[in-house]
């Protein structure tokens, strides 16, 4: 089985790290204002989790 990671140098994924997380977050806190018992609350909520976790899937140059 091969792995499919993208990897990145380590400058690179430090930044792409925290802007897929503040904007994961800045996600989350539009939902929770729009209602986090609405659909709309709940899909914001659910990208933004999805958003801040993206970078799991990133490898890192050594």
């Amino acid at each position: 089985m091969t792995d499919h990671r993208v990897t990145v140098d380590g400058r690179v994924y430090r930044l792409l790290d925290y802007a897929t997380k503040l904007a994961g977050l800045a996600l989350i806190v539009a939902g929770l204002e729009v209602g986090g018992a609405t659909m709309a609350g709940l899909l914001l909520g659910i990208s933004g989790a999805v958003l801040g976790l993206t970078t799991v899937f990133i490898g890192r140059q050594s």
